[in-house]
Parts: structure tokens; C-alpha cells; sequence
């Protein structure tokens, strides 16, 4: 038990509802002793999100947004309001197991170098699921997470996954998923908060590699676990999800790695949608899986037209 030990939990929420609600019960059911101060961002949700919160959550701040705020800029809004010292963010597509919470804490206030932790992320169905990371190089950019992964050298991917480390050892790394990441208020002091310029997606690795920079500690911290159910906000916007994937990394590349890599990983990654769109476009002409393959079309012309360029690029 931990007495009175504060601890803040921010959920950034849109149109997850049936989520949601078994997810803020796993918090409240397994506080194990913690003071929780629980706060969810909804992204001005068309379900029935901001009424169960309110009906079911009464002890739950609630900031209801007029527009989708973005992870990002929605996870900010609710540290902004965070009472701890300790801050947790929360996917509200996730189940806390056991005890998770105060073991989380217990290790940040055991080594106070720890300027983030993750738990081991599981399924559903208990298998482990896939959550550190080494900061990506330029190689890693332009296989990872593209048409060009199958072709990848495996110490490329190996490394950027961690494969040589165990999946239930304690471990430093270099970033974890944004699913679940415990950081401290000191650390958010001292280097910001997300970068808005992100909407979705590599806004924690770029987060993390701004909290290393300045000599925190980013661990993997196995004995706690949390249950993921993945991407259950994003698959309801496919076409947005390419876009946004995409357009984030571009962003990181181009802070990062600079204009050049960032130019030149544009292109290929255009290259790569329009050799599928035209895969996609054959296999519809010749009969096979119709729906599905007009379905990807539309999504991968829609992507081309973008030219998967913003403002944060």
C-alpha cells in the first residue's frame, strides 16, 4: 500500500466508449492504495463517450474538446490539468492488470534517473505484445513500416526492436509505445510537453528522444502490464491513418535526420503507394477481391494526392 501517494492518469479518448469505460475501471478497481487523479481529453467524440464518463466516472475530470484535438495536443491539454507529480498516460484502448499502477510508481520513486517507464503491453489474448524501441537511423526510416520491411536487413530491424534483449528483462531503451509511458512532472518541466506540430504518431518518440537528450533514463519496465487492444481509434479513419503515420515520420526525419533524408524519404514513400495503387488497381480489373481492392485504390490515390505534405513537415 502507498497511502497517499498522487499519481495522474491522463486518456486521450475518441469514440472508443466501449473501451473506455472497462478501461477506467481497471484503473479505479486496481489503485492498490494510490490517490488517482484521473483525467480524460475526449476529441469531441460522436458516441456516447461524455455522457458514461459523467454518468459512470463522476470522479473523473472530464475536459470534453469541440474538435479532434489530436494525441498530441490532447495529451497536453490534460497534463495541463494534472494535480501530480507523477503523470501517466493512458490509451483508453487498454486494461490495467493486477497491481501495474503502484508497481509503475514504486520504480520511479526507487531511481529518481528514470525519466519515463513503460510496462510490458499484452494482447487481448495475454501474448506479448511489441512496445520498446531504439531510436530509428535513416535505414530504419525507409524500411520500417513500408512496402520495403520484408526486404530489410534484419540487423536494421533487429536493432530498432530490441530483439536482443528479452521481452520479461527490465531494460534502458531509447523509446516506448505511447500506449502507456509514466513520466514525471520535473521531466515534462523541464523539456515540454508533446510536440502539437505531430497529430498522431511518432509524437512519443520524439517526446522520448527529447527527454534523453537532457540525461533522463527511459526504461522498460516488464514487471507491470497493461493489455492493448491496437489502434482501435485510427482503424475507424483508415485513409487518415496513412496519412498521419506517414506525415509524422516525415516530421521526425526532417528534425532529426534533415532536409535531404526527409525529401528523399518523401519520394520513396510516394513511390511505394503508387506502385501499390496500381497492384491494387490490376488485381481489381482481373476479379479478385473487387470491393477490397477499389477500397485500397481510393485510399492510396487519396494518400498520393496529399503528396503527404503539412505544415509540421
Amino acid at each position: 500500500m502507498m497511502g497517499d501517494r498522487l499519481l495522474s492518469i491522463v486518456i486521450v479518448s475518441w469514440n472508443v466508449c466501449d473501451l473506455l469505460r472497462p478501461c477506467l475501471h481497471s484503473i479505479f478497481d486496481q489503485a492498490d492504495g494510490l490517490t488517482l487523479d484521473v483525467i480524460v481529453v475526449d476529441s469531441a467524440s460522436s458516441d456516447e463517450t461524455v455522457q458514461m464518463v459523467q454518468r459512470d466516472f463522476p470522479q473523473v475530470t472530464l475536459l470534453a474538446q469541440h474538435e479532434n484535438v489530436g494525441f498530441p495536443r490532447g495529451n497536453n491539454i490534460g497534463i495541463a490539468a494534472a494535480q501530480g507529480d507523477l503523470i501517466l498516460l493512458l490509451n483508453p484502448d487498454t486494461a490495467v492488470i493486477g497491481n501495474a499502477l503502484s508497481e509503475m510508481v514504486a520504480y520511479m520513486d526507487a531511481n529518481p534517473d528514470v525519466g519515463m517507464i513503460g510496462p510490458e503491453l499484452l494482447n487481448p489474448d495475454g501474448t506479448h505484445q511489441s512496445s520498446r524501441r531504439r531510436f530509428p537511423t535513416v535505414a530504419t526510416l525507409f524500411f520500417e513500416s513500408t512496402w520495403l520491411q520484408g526486404y530489410a536487413p534484419k540487423r536494421v530491424l533487429g536493432n530498432y526492436y530490441v530483439w536482443d534483449t528479452a521481452d520479461d528483462v527490465t531494460a534502458a531503451i531509447d523509446w516506448i509505445s505511447g500506449a502507456c509511458m509514466l513520466t514525471r512532472r520535473s521531466v515534462i518541466k523541464q523539456v515540454g510537453g508533446m510536440d502539437e506540430a505531430y497529430f498522431m504518431y511518432s509524437e512519443e518518440l520524439d517526446w522520448c528522444r527529447r527527454i534523453k537528450a537532457v540525461g533522463w533514463r527511459i526504461v522498460y519496465f516488464p514487471a507491470a502490464h497493461v493489455i492493448h487492444h491496437v489502434g482501435k481509434s485510427s482503424e475507424q479513419a483508415v485513409i487518415h491513418r496513412h496519412i498521419n503515420f506517414n506525415r509524422a515520420k516525415l516530421r521526425y526525419a526532417r528534425k532529426y535526420h534533415g532536409r535531404l533524408v526527409a525529401t528523399s524519404l518523401r519520394i520513396a514513400l510516394l513511390l511505394g503507394y503508387g506502385q501499390q495503387l496500381l497492384i491494387e488497381a490490376t488485381k481489381g480489373l482481373v476479379g479478385h477481391k473487387r470491393p477490397l481492392r477499389w477500397q485500397r485504390v481510393k485510399s492510396y490515390a487519396h494518400v498520393l494526392r496529399t503528396g503527404l505534405k503539412s505544415a509540421g513537415y
